[in-house]
């Protein structure tokens, strides 16, 4: 029998896009009209006869999701996939959770699956929180007395013991998530597939989330496949990852490496990300504009030394006025764990810019000495009444600290990257 939990081979899926055609001219003649309206007519038809999926739009364009992907997963591993936004991630966990078929190639899937693809994934709205605890361990093929000795842990775990008889409608995304992950864990599936869902939950709830994963493929060697944006929670939980591109395996091997692999490509010339106000990351309230380091001189820079002061300047659009607004950032190292974080309070503190209707231009100080010498992130964070977070991936801007202080000869002939510690402050140093 195969030591592997999960085989796909070959894997590759599309999808058909709809396009409006561009119009080239100011006036279009009647007749363009009525030939364009007539190929669109048959096309369709002749789709409908085939049995193909009916597409709308002038011009249809065949988009890969996956191309001809291959791996493997052993039993009781914990296997990270990452990569940027359109990489194929939920199209792969979709497939591999029977959700969708692939076009061609083969994925082999060797035990009983719970999958949590996304909020209330297998609820049913109008069900109790304790009927939809018994309708999902019956889907996974789970006895009433199966389900009864995992009852009461699931319960706990998900915190929800109040609204437990309450239609599952009237809970919150959180809520939602909780019970769902619970159920998911604790009914004895082989294998765990976990897509980005777990945002959604507070923080202290995400970590007994990674904890619960952890704990169910080591002492319980049980399968998880993990989809995260957060790269220290895929290097802390799991052993190997898959960085996806286009579609396509770019890597796989040890999360580190896979990791690294990643936040290389996520690289940014000029030390600033720019969008333009119909495109940039945000929501009807809140939108980011522009993220920039900026270094001595005033000047943009992706470089900066240990030695001096540089600022973190964060440009956004606020199209209203409201108290609930958040705005802040994290930095994290080459390894993906948060430096620091700085985020603006409830309490408006003094030292906090007042947030203006239209562009707003917020900068702030990190002094000098403060972060050891080598790569970092910058992941900027705003958000309304502290939901619908901007955390967009392609907002990551990293920039490079200089080490040019601190070194004595011991460690001329040693990297930056090897030199201990998240700071380099300078000490004041005397004999007694």
């Amino acid at each position: 029998m195969s030591d592997a939990a999960i085989s796909v081979e070959n894997l590759s899926k599309s999808y058909l896009i709809g396009h409006q055609a561009r119009q080239r001219e100011s006036y279009t003649a009647l007749r363009d009209v009525i030939a364009r309206e007539v190929r669109n007519f048959a096309r369709k038809g002749l789709d409908f006869m085939g049995g193909k999926e009916i597409v709308q739009g002038d011009e249809v364009e065949q988009f890969w999701a996956l191309r001809d992907i291959s791996f493997e997963v052993k039993r009781g591993e914990v296997l990270g996939i990452i990569g940027r936004n359109g990489a194929g991630k939920s199209t792969l966990l979709k497939i591999l959770s029977r959700i969708t078929e692939p076009d061609s190639g083969r994925a082999v899937v060797r035990g009983r699956v719970a999958s949590l693809l996304e909020v209330g994934t297998g609820f049913h709205p109008e069900l109790t929180g304790r009927e939809n605890i018994f309708l999902n361990g019956a889907i996974l093929g789970m006895t009433k007395v199966e389900i009864r000795k995992k009852f009461d842990e699931i319960v706990d775990f998900a915190e929800v013991e109040r609204f437990l008889d309450t239609p599952v409608k009237r809970y919150s995304s959180g809520m939602y998530v909780r019970l769902a992950f619970a159920v998911a864990a604790h009914l004895e599936p082989e294998i765990l597939i976990i897509d980005e869902v777990l945002a959604v939950g507070d923080a202290s709830f995400q970590k007994k989330s990674l904890g619960k994963m952890q704990s169910v493929a080591v002492n319980e060697n049980r399968t998880v496949l993990f989809v995260s944006h957060s790269l220290q929670a895929v290097q802390s939980l799991c052993d190997r990852a898959i960085l996806l591109n286009s579609g396509t395996v770019e890597a796989q091997g040890a999360s580190r490496t896979v990791v690294g692999q990643y936040l290389r490509h996520a690289q940014s010339p000029g030390g600033e990300k720019v969008w333009p106000e119909d495109a940039s990351p945000g929501n009807d309230a809140v939108s980011l504009l522009a993220i920039r380091i900026i270094g001595e001189g005033g000047q943009t820079s992706r470089s900066v030394d240990t030695d001096k002061d540089f600022f973190v300047e964060l440009e956004f659009k606020a199209r209203r006025l409201d108290t609930s607004l958040c705005v802040g950032f994290d930095l994290a190292n080459s390894d993906g764990v948060t430096v620091l974080r700085s985020y603006q309070t409830d309490s408006r503190e003094a030292d906090w810019p007042v947030v203006r209707v239209g562009s707003n231009r917020w900068r702030c100080k990190i002094p000098r000495g403060l972060l050891n010498g080598g790569t970092y992130l910058l992941n900027p964070r705003i958000s309304i009444h502290n939901v619908a977070w901007i955390v967009h991936e392609d907002a990551i801007l990293d920039f490079r600290v200089n080490l040019r202080h601190g070194i004595s000869p011991l460690w001329s002939s040693i990297s930056e990257e090897n030199r201990p510690g998240l700071m380099a402050p300078v000490f004041d140093w005397s004999s007694h």
